[in-house]
């Protein structure tokens, strides 16, 4: 059993409130999510819980851990930087455990990860292994100590949907604790039996948590229900005061206009019996005022709000190319290897594609060389969000720089106002771009592209920073989008509800799929 009692954390350089009295229990067979906006602090939580030093540099956590015998082993959000220049075989062979692995065990290990025993001895750097192997690898050196414990921060992120599926089949059949956070709605709701929700609210001064011992879909239904459901009570509760406070309103009214029209005569007997109703009044309207006190609230979420992307100009004429692609052989970016020969593509109108495919197959690469022959294109407007958004953001400015084109103050106020509607505080709008999550990062491009009136999008992973919660919205905002969208991505939602074309970048080229192929 692991146990959290108490925890209070707070961020260093704002003081905000990270999480208030947080307690959580979680025994054999849990596989608990934590789920919530970009930013309000569920990996500096994770974190804190596989050890409290990880965060001291900017945030304080106080609270108490119990770790009874498990043992706990943490997935970073990201390789350390300290293991990418490391071969396969170095990497392994500082895990104590390794040494103690028989090369039956080692072999067992590698086949239901789906890999050889020779991966163990490779000589090729984590750096340039593909998504799935660098969360395989660190899985596999993670599982060589035998913890009791899975702490994995987002293991989703950047692997194919071969190792996603996986990745389900792993956590599934895992019998002992597994906590981990992740933006793949199909991966949560196919293995989380209990949830953690994390929220941040009235702009991000007050932190709310809900542990729900039930699937992800059935806990997202009944918070729903339960939302809807205290809204209409709030609601009621507000129109019987309204009504309530008129009726004593024109009480007072005429009690106060009778005693200011009775005569000098009536004043001693009339007006005591006035004086008395007026008191009467006034202890009534104390009364209510207390049970007001216990009026049901408004329900207080912190949900994701989008604005529109793209208008009418944005969208792409019917019989319009917007690009007629061919290459003889696609290569790696440093021309050592060819990755897929013979593409061929032919995109008109406002068509909105998707390329999968095995991590390393080149889909990045070929995205790369469309998007710089789409961008210099005059006859279209054509804006690109890469997987790595430090090859477009200069991480030292603030939204608002990044997003000024013309420092005009109307613009950057108009900026700001965008920003507030994508749940950003003021102090987030002026803090460097380096301190911003990865969907918050996202979302400053997300905007530019909205701001710069884009009729053909191009997406490297477009939904893999945001939250499950924002998912929808983000799909939504992209499957009405009026132009033309390119697009890499593993999110199986994203594929069913946004594109109108798979294909699937092989070696012998591009092949296109069937949308119902893609589970």
């Amino acid at each position: 059993m692991l146990q959290i009692k108490n925890l209070n954390m707070t961020h260093k350089k704002d003081l905000r409130s990270i999480v208030q009295n947080f307690s959580l229990v979680l025994n054999d067979g849990d596989k608990a999510v934590m789920i919530g906006e970009e930013g309000n602090g569920k990996s500096t939580v994770l974190k804190w819980i596989y050890d409290p030093v990880l965060i001291e540099e900017y945030a304080e956590g106080q609270g108490e851990r119990i770790l009874n015998r498990e043992r706990l082993g943490y997935l970073a959000q990201e390789l350390p930087s300290e293991h990418k220049e490391k071969t396969l075989y170095e990497y392994f062979s500082e895990e104590p455990a390794f040494w103690e692995q028989t090369p039956k065990e080692l072999g067992k290990m590698a086949g239901e990860f789906g890999l050889s025993s020779e991966f163990f001895y490779g000589e090729q750097k984590l750096k340039n292994l593909s998504g799935g192997e660098k969360i395989k690898a660190q899985m596999l050196r993670l599982l060589m100590a035998e913890p009791t414990v899975l702490l994995l921060d987002e293991p989703s992120n950047d692997i194919d949907i071969e190792t996603l599926e996986w990745l389900e089949r792993f956590i599934l059949n895992w019998n002992h604790i597994v906590l981990y956070i992740s933006h793949d709605e199909t991966l949560i709701e196919r293995t989380a039996n209990m949830v953690i929700h994390m929220e941040q609210l009235k702009r991000k001064t007050e932190s709310k948590y809900t542990v729900a011992k039930m699937p992800y879909t059935q806990y997202i239904e009944e918070r729903k229900a339960g939302l809807t459901r205290q809204e209409r009570l709030a609601q009621n509760d507000r129109r019987e005061k309204e009504i309530r406070d008129e009726k004593i309103r024109k009480m007072e009214q005429k009690v106060g206009n009778a005693l200011d029209n009775i005569s000098k005569a009536e004043r001693d007997a009339i007006g005591r019996l006035l004086k008395k109703k007026m008191k009467a009044v006034k202890s009534m309207e104390k009364r209510f005022e207390r049970e007001d006190e216990s009026m049901t609230e408004m329900p207080e979420t912190e949900e994701a709000i989008f604005f529109k992307l793209g208008d009418k100009e944005s969208k792409v004429p019917a019989g319009k190319t917007v690009i007629e692609y061919s290459l003889d052989r696609l290569m790696t970016p440093d021309g050592e290897r060819v990755l897929a020969r013979d593409i061929k593509l032919l995109v008109r109108g406002s068509e909105k594609l998707c390329f999968i495919g095995k991590n390393g197959a080149g889909k990045t690469t070929l995205l790369r060389k469309m998007a710089e022959e789409l961008l210099s294109r005059p006859d279209i407007h054509a804006e690109y969000m890469p997987q790595n958004y430090e090859e477009l953001l200069d991480l030292s400015m603030t939204p608002v720089d990044f997003l000024d084109t013309s420092g005009d103050k109307e613009e950057r106020t108009r900026i700001r106002t965008y920003l507030g509607s994508l749940k950003y505080t003021a102090d987030e709008m002026d803090h460097p771009m380096a301190e911003l999550s990865g969907g918050q990062k996202a979302k400053v491009l997300l905007l530019k592209m909205s701001l710069s009136k884009a009729n053909v999008l191009i997406l490297d992973e477009p939904t893999r920073n945001f939250s499950p919660l924002s998912g929808g919205v983000i799909r939504k905002l992209l499957s009405e989008f009026p132009g033309a969208i390119l697009s890499i991505s593993h999110d199986r939602k994203y594929i069913e509800e946004v594109c109108d074309r798979i294909y699937r970048l092989t070696e012998e080229g591009l092949i296109e799929e069937e949308k119902n192929s893609v589970e």
